[in-house]
């Protein structure tokens, strides 16, 4: 009896989750960027955990996110974060997707680095104004101008997501598309530091 073929995909699957190995991967970038509809994918088709880190941190405040930043500030949801994000990667491999603003702060950023991966989806103003305008549940975005606001956080945050280990444009393709694009990040990333 004759082995079954991989298939392509099965192929990639094998390889990312094989460069991977029990690192966490951990998806950053702005809002709308895609991070938890892509992060889904990609944990279900390496077949580990997948985390959302705004809904761990809802789960353990007992509070929605509009309700936190209303409550506390965004300084003190910027600590809680960095505490949920500094226990969600200690150990793994999961894949885990953060909030817009977790990359951002310095604490965060290194227990992110020292925990795992990290991919930045990077996308452009169109995309992201067009994933977000739809939802009223962004409390960075209730000013005046959000489509301006939303160009100043890229403007403030791009330099520092460019700190991640990985990127992958987020652009207006289907979210398996993203998926793949992000396994195939890893494995590239895989090859070029066996090379080295």
């Amino acid at each position: 009896m004759s082995e079954p073929l991989l298939t392509v995909a099965d192929s990639l699957k094998d390889r990312a989750r094989a460069a991977l190995g029990s690192r966490n991967l951990i998806l950053v970038g702005l809002m709308g960027a895609g991070k938890s509809a892509v992060g889904r994918i990609v944990a279900s088709q390496l077949g580990i955990p997948f985390i959302d880190s705004d809904h761990e941190i809802e789960r353990v405040s007992r509070m929605t996110i509009p309700e936190l930043f209303a409550a506390y500030g965004e300084e003190e949801f910027r600590a809680l974060e960095t505490r949920v994000m500094k226990r969600l990667v200690r150990s793994g491999p999961r894949v885990v997707s953060t909030g817009g603003g977790a990359f951002i702060n310095e604490r965060t950023r290194r227990h992110i680095k020292k925990g795992g991966l990290s991919v930045w989806l990077k996308a452009d103003i169109d995309v992201l104004w067009e994933r977000v305008n739809k939802r009223d549940n962004r409390p960075l975005l209730k000013t005046e101008n959000p489509k301006q606001t939303l160009e100043g956080l890229m403007k403030a945050r791009y330099p520092i997501y460019a700190q991640a280990d990985l990127t992958v444009l987020s652009r207006d393709v289907r979210k398996e598309i993203m998926a793949d694009e992000v396994l195939q990040a890893l494995i590239e990333a895989q090859k070029e530091n066996a090379a080295s």
